[in-house]
C-alpha cells in the first residue's frame, strides 16, 4: 500500500513539474522592446502579388523591414532605423523594391544634443530575385519610372543636409533649392548624375522624366524633360525664375507647373503657369504670364504658388489659383539697398542750392512753390520716420459682429494668407477666366471639367460660429464660360454627406434635404427627390448630436453615372438616377445586400481595390466589410454581378476583419484579422473568394512571452432610459472561473465595438493601455453610452451604471475594487460620475470638462473656435445655457463636488488647447478646499494629450501605481500619499527615472 502511495506521489510530482512556467505580466519597461506593424503605411503588396513587405517598429529602437514571397518562405530582413513614417515602393514590374533607411535611434538622440549633427537618410534598392542591395546616401526622395520600370530616380539633399550652398542668395527664399539627381539604370547598374534639380516627376508610363532646375544665382534655372527611351533631354523653358509644382495628368499625356519671378515692388513673387503637352511627338509649351494680360487678369493679383496647377481632361484648359500681390514696404528692402537709398538723401541746404541752379524756375512764385515742396517733403519724411521708430501696441480687437472669432482668425491666419481663387486659362482662345472670388471663395471642379460647384457661407458664417449649425449657398459654375448661378439658398450641412456629391460623368450631383437625397442635373438645371419612394430611411438615426436629420453615407456612384449606391446604415441600395431605361421600363431602387437590417448586419464599407477607378464598375465584383451590430462579428463579402447583383459572404468570424487590398496586376488579395487576444496579422489569398488564406506577417513577435488576457465577453444591458446597449468585458490574464478581479471601467461614447480589437501595449498620450492592465491581472469593461439632449452627464449615469451592474453579474468583476477612467469627453464623464455615485473605489480623469457654463464660453484653442458650437452642434448635446440653465447645472461636475467620495487622479496640462487648463484647476481646487483626496498631474507645455515620450512613460506608470494602490492594496506611491514639494521634484524624478 505504501508503494502505491509512493508511486502516486511520483506521478503527481512529475505532472506538477511538467506544467509550463507561468508567463510574466507585461511591465511598462517591456513596452520599449515591443515590436508591431505601424497603424499606417506599414505594409505593401507588390503589383504582381508575389511579394509582401511590412515594417516592425519599436518605441525607442530601430525598425525592421521584412520582405517576403507570398508563395514560399523566401524572406529578407533589413534594419531601417527609426522612421516616423515608412517610405517604400515596389517597381511596377515587381522586380525591385526601394526603401528609405533612417538614422538609428542612438544617432537621432546624439544629433538632438548640443553640437550634434543630423544623420541624413539613405536609400536601399533591392533586386528581389537575388537580394542584391544598392545603397544611396543623403536621399531626399525617390521614384521608379512608372510602368516602364527601367530606372530609379534618386533626388539627394545638399552635402550639408539640405538647402543651398553657402552664399547662394541673401535670403531663405532666394537660396537655391536644387541638388544632385541620380538616375540609376536598373539593368546596367549604371548611374547618371544631373545637377541642381529641385523637383522631379515621371509620367505614368515612365517614358518621360520632368525636372525643375534651381541653381545658385538662378543660373540655368528652367524646366527640363528627359526622354527615357532616347536619353535626350529637352529644355522647355529657361529663365532667372523659380520653377515648381510639377503635376502630370493621370494619363501622363500632359504636364503643368508654375514659374515664379521676383518683383521688387511686391513682397510675394509674380507667378505664371506653364503647360506642356503633345508628348507623342515634339512636346509643345504653353505659357501664361498674368503680368502681360492687362485685359482679363485682375489687377493687383498673380497666380498663387499655393495651389498645384492641372490640365483639363481634354487638354484645352489649365486650372490654377490666383491671389493678391502684397506691396513691399520700405523696411522690407534688403540692407544693402537701404544703405544705397540713404546715400541719395540731400540736406535742405543742398536742395535749396539745387533749386537756385535750376534754370526752369523763372519767377518768384516758382521758387516759393519749390521751397514749399521741400518743407512738405521734410515734414512727411519726419513723420514717417517717427512712425517707424514708435513701438506699435500688440492688440487684438474682438468685435461682436466678427464672423469668425479673433482666435479662430489667428489659427487660420496662414490659411487666410494663402487663400487663392480657382481660375483657368483656355489655351486655344488664350483667355483667362476667374472662377472663384471673394464672394464665392470655394469652387470644386466636377469630373470632365464641364461644371463646378461653388459654396458660400458668408451669410451664415457668424450664426454657424455661434450654434454649430452649418449652412451655405450653392452655385453652379459653367467651366467653359465662368458663368455662375445660385441653385441652393441656405443649404443645410449637418454632416459631410449632405453636401453636393458629383457623378463620374460630371453632369449630376446628389444633395441632402430634409430626410431624402435629391438628384440635381447640371445640364438641365433641374432636381428631383431620388429616395422618397424607397421603403427605407437614409437618416442616420444613431447620430445623437444636436443636428437635424443627418444622412447616412453615400457608398459611391456607379462608373456610368446611371446609379448611385446608398446605405441606410444596414443594407446597400442601388438607386437609379434615371426614371426609365432605354426601353421605357420604369427603374426602381434595389437592395443589394437584402439581409442587413433583417439580421442585424451592417454592410459598412466598400473597399476601393483599384486606386484609379472612376466610380464603381457594377460589372465587376464589389467587396464590402460586414459587421454584426449585436454579435460583434465581422467579415468580408462580395457583391457580384450575375444576372442581378447579389451578395456573397466570404469571411464571417468572431474577430475584427478588414483592411482589404488587392495586387495591381493580379487577383491576389491581402486582408487583416485580429482579436483582443491575438495581434493583428495580414493574410494573403489567390482566390477572389478569399479562400486558402496564408498568414504573411508575424506581428508582435514577442507576444507569446507575456501573460495576456484570457478572453472577452459581450455584456448586454438596458440603460435607465430603455436603450438596449452592450459592453465589452476583457478578462484578466490567468482568469479563473469563479474568481473576482479588480476592474477598470473605461468609456468614450460607444465602446462595445472594440470587443475584437487588439490593443498594442504602449505609452499612450492618455496613460491608458488596456492590454497592459489585463496582463497585470485587471479586468477591463468598456460600456456603450447613448445621449439624451441636454443631459450629457446624466446620460453617462443612465448608461454606465446599468452596464457595470450587468457586468458584475458575470462573476468576473470584484464590485468592491472597481476604478473608472476616461480622457477628454471620457474625463468629463469620469469627473461627473463620481459626483453621482460611490460605486467606484478610484477614478482617473484626463483633461476633464468640469464646469459646463464656463466651458461653454471658453475657446477651443487648437481650432480657435468657441466651445459653444461644440456644445450646441456636436459632442456637448446641449442648447445654449441661457435657454436651459438647469441642464448646465445638472450636468456640471463642479456643482455637485460636495458629493465626491472617490479618490481622484487627474491629468491636465497647462497648454491644453481642447479643454482649457482652468477646467481641471477649478475641479482640483474645489476638491482640495473640501479636503477630498485628489492629485492633479500637469506636464509643462503639453497639449490635450501627452506627446513627449518621457511624459507618456511617467504618467502611464503613475496611473497604474494609483490603481494598484486603490484596487489591489499595494503600497501608496509617495507622490500620492504625501505629494512632492517643488524643491524636491528634481530629486524625485531622478529617483523614478533611475528605478525605471
Amino acid at each position: 500500500m505504501r508503494k502505491t502511495y509512493f508511486l502516486f506521489g511520483l506521478i503527481i510530482s512529475s505532472m506538477v513539474m511538467a506544467q509550463p512556467k507561468p508567463k510574466p505580466a507585461m511591465g511598462w519597461k517591456d513596452v520599449l522592446n515591443w515590436q508591431a506593424i505601424p497603424a499606417f503605411g506599414g505594409t505593401q503588396l507588390s503589383p504582381d502579388g508575389q511579394w509582401y513587405a511590412y515594417v516592425l517598429a519599436k518605441y525607442e529602437s530601430d525598425a525592421e523591414l521584412i520582405i517576403q514571397k507570398t508563395a514560399d518562405t523566401t524572406k529578407y530582413v533589413y534594419s531601417i532605423g527609426t522612421p516616423s513614417f515608412a517610405q517604400m515602393s515596389f517597381s511596377d514590374n515587381s522586380k525591385w523594391i526601394a526603401f528609405k533607411v533612417f538614422a538609428k535611434d542612438k544617432d537621432k538622440k546624439a544629433a538632438a544634443k548640443p553640437g550634434g549633427k543630423p544623420v541624413p537618410d539613405k536609400l536601399f534598392l533591392v533586386e528581389l530575385a537575388s537580394n542584391k542591395k544598392t545603397e544611396f546616401d543623403r536621399v531626399k526622395s525617390f521614384a521608379f519610372n512608372g510602368e516602364k520600370a527601367t530606372h530609379l530616380a534618386v533626388l539627394l539633399t545638399a552635402a550639408g543636409g539640405g538647402g543651398a550652398p553657402s552664399g547662394a542668395g541673401s535670403g531663405a527664399s532666394d537660396a537655391a533649392k536644387g541638388a544632385d539627381l541620380l538616375l540609376f539604370d536598373l539593368a546596367a547598374s549604371k548611374t547618371q548624375n544631373m545637377g541642381n534639380v529641385s523637383e522631379m516627376a515621371f509620367d505614368k508610363a515612365g517614358n518621360w522624366l520632368a525636372m525643375t532646375i534651381d541653381a545658385n544665382e538662378k543660373a540655368g534655372n528652367g524646366v527640363q524633360l528627359r526622354n527615357m527611351n532616347t536619353g535626350v533631354t529637352l529644355t522647355m523653358d529657361n529663365d532667372k525664375a523659380r520653377y515648381q509644382s510639377l503635376n502630370w495628368t493621370e494619363k501622363g499625356d500632359a504636364l503643368a507647373l508654375l514659374k515664379s519671378t521676383k518683383d521688387e515692388k511686391y513682397k510675394n513673387e509674380r507667378v505664371g503657369v506653364l503647360g506642356i503637352k503633345n508628348f507623342s511627338a515634339m512636346p509643345e509649351l504653353t505659357v501664361y504670364e498674368p503680368k502681360t494680360d492687362s485685359v482679363n487678369f485682375p489687377k493687383g493679383m498673380t497666380v498663387s504658388p499655393n495651389r498645384t496647377p492641372y490640365w483639363s481632361d481634354d487638354l484645352t484648359r489649365l486650372f490654377f489659383g490666383v491671389h493678391k500681390l502684397e506691396l513691399a514696404k520700405k523696411d522690407d528692402k534688403k540692407p544693402a539697398e537701404a544703405k544705397k537709398d540713404t546715400t541719395k538723401k540731400l540736406s535742405d541746404t543742398e536742395k535749396l542750392a539745387k533749386i537756385k541752379a535750376d534754370t526752369t524756375l523763372k519767377t518768384i512764385e516758382d521758387l516759393q512753390k519749390a521751397l514749399a515742396k521741400i518743407k512738405a517733403d521734410t515734414t512727411k519724411n519726419a513723420v514717417a520716420e517717427k512712425k517707424d521708430d514708435i513701438d506699435k501696441p500688440e492688440v487684438t480687437v474682438w468685435h461682436w459682429q466678427d464672423k469668425r472669432l479673433q482666435s479662430r482668425q489667428q489659427v487660420q491666419e496662414m490659411q487666410d494668407k494663402n487663400q487663392n481663387y480657382l481660375s483657368m486659362y483656355d489655351v486655344a482662345t488664350k483667355k483667362f477666366v476667374q472662377l472663384a472670388d471673394s464672394t464665392v471663395k470655394n469652387v470644386s471642379v466636377a469630373a470632365k471639367q464641364l461644371y463646378g460647384l461653388g459654396t458660400d457661407n458668408t451669410n451664415y458664417e457668424l450664426e454657424s460660429s455661434l450654434d454649430g449649425q452649418n449652412y451655405a449657398d450653392v452655385y453652379l459654375v459653367d467651366l467653359k464660360t465662368g458663368k455662375r448661378d445660385k441653385i441652393r439658398d441656405k443649404h443645410y450641412l449637418p454632416n459631410f454627406w449632405a453636401g453636393p456629391q458629383t457623378s463620374p460623368d460630371g453632369t449630376k450631383f446628389l444633395y441632402w434635404e430634409g430626410t431624402n437625397y435629391f438628384l440635381y442635373d447640371m445640364v438641365s438645371k433641374t432636381s428631383r427627390n431620388l429616395t422618397q419612394d424607397i421603403k427605407t430611411s437614409f437618416v442616420d438615426v444613431d447620430d445623437d448630436h444636436n443636428q437635424k436629420t443627418p444622412p447616412q453615407g453615400i457608398v459611391g456612384w456607379s462608373s456610368d453615372s446611371k446609379s448611385v449606391l446608398l446605405t441606410d446604415g444596414w443594407d446597400i441600395w442601388q438607386v437609379p438616377t434615371d426614371l426609365k431605361d432605354a426601353k421605357g421600363k420604369a427603374l426602381v431602387a434595389f437592395n443589394l445586400t437584402q439581409n442587413g437590417k433583417r439580421d442585424g448586419i451592417r454592410y459598412e464599407q466598400r473597399y476601393q481595390l483599384d486606386p484609379e477607378e472612376k466610380g464603381i464598375d457594377l460589372k465587376k465584383s464589389i467587396y464590402v466589410r460586414m459587421y454584426g451590430e449585436r454579435t460583434k462579428k465581422s467579415g468580408l463579402a462580395r457583391i457580384e454581378n450575375t444576372k442581378v447583383l447579389i451578395v456573397k459572404p466570404l469571411l464571417w468570424e468572431d474577430a475584427a476583419i478588414g483592411s482589404l487590398t488587392k495586387a495591381k496586376k493580379a487577383d491576389v488579395f491581402v486582408f487583416a484579422k485580429e482579436t483582443f487576444t491575438k495581434p493583428r496579422q495580414y493574410f494573403v489569398s489567390n482566390s477572389v473568394d478569399l479562400t486558402a488564406e496564408k498568414q504573411m506577417t508575424k506581428n508582435a513577435p514577442s507576444f507569446d512571452k507575456y501573460a495576456w488576457s484570457a478572453g472577452t465577453r459581450l455584456v448586454d444591458y438596458v440603460s435607465d432610459k430603455g436603450d438596449s446597449l452592450q459592453g465589452a468585458l476583457f478578462l484578466p490574464a490567468g482568469y479563473e472561473q469563479g474568481k473576482k478581479y479588480p476592474t477598470i471601467i473605461y468609456y468614450y461614447e460607444k465602446m462595445s465595438q472594440s470587443l475584437h480589437n487588439f490593443a498594442n501595449p504602449g505609452y499612450a498620450g492618455t496613460g491608458w493601455s488596456p492590454s497592459i492592465y489585463t496582463s497585470n491581472g485587471y479586468a477591463v469593461f468598456m460600456p456603450d453610452i447613448v445621449y439624451k439632449l441636454n443631459d450629457p452627464g446624466m446620460s453617462a449615469v443612465w448608461c454606465v451604471l446599468p452596464g457595470v451592474k450587468a457586468a458584475i453579474k458575470t462573476g468576473v468583476i470584484d464590485e468592491t475594487r472597481m476604478g473608472i477612467h476616461g480622457h477628454s469627453w471620457g474625463g468629463y464623464q469620469t469627473s461627473f460620475l463620481i459626483t453621482q455615485t460611490n460605486l467606484f473605489k478610484a477614478a482617473a480623469a484626463g483633461a476633464p470638462l468640469t464646469d459646463m457654463i464656463s466651458m461653454y464660453n471658453l475657446i477651443y484653442k487648437n481650432s480657435g473656435t468657441s466651445n459653444g458650437t461644440i456644445f450646441e452642434g456636436s459632442q456637448g448635446r446641449l442648447v445654449a445655457p441661457w435657454e436651459n440653465w438647469d441642464a448646465y447645472h445638472r450636468n456640471s461636475p463642479i456643482y455637485h463636488v460636495t458629493k465626491v467620495q472617490t479618490p481622484l487622479l487627474m491629468l491636465h496640462n497647462d497648454a491644453d488647447g481642447a479643454v482649457d487648463f482652468t477646467q481641471g484647476v477649478e475641479f482640483y481646487t474645489a476638491l482640495r478646499r473640501l479636503k477630498k483626496p485628489v492629485v492633479m498631474m500637469q506636464y509643462k507645455g503639453e497639449n490635450h494629450g501627452l506627446a513627449k515620450q518621457p511624459n507618456r512613460k511617467d504618467y502611464s506608470v503613475r496611473m497604474m501605481e494609483f490603481f494598484d494602490y486603490q484596487l489591489k492594496g499595494k503600497p501608496a506611491p509617495e507622490w500620492w500619499s504625501k505629494g512632492i514639494p517643488r524643491l524636491d521634484l528634481e530629486q524625485h524624478l531622478d529617483k523614478r527615472i533611475f528605478e525605471d
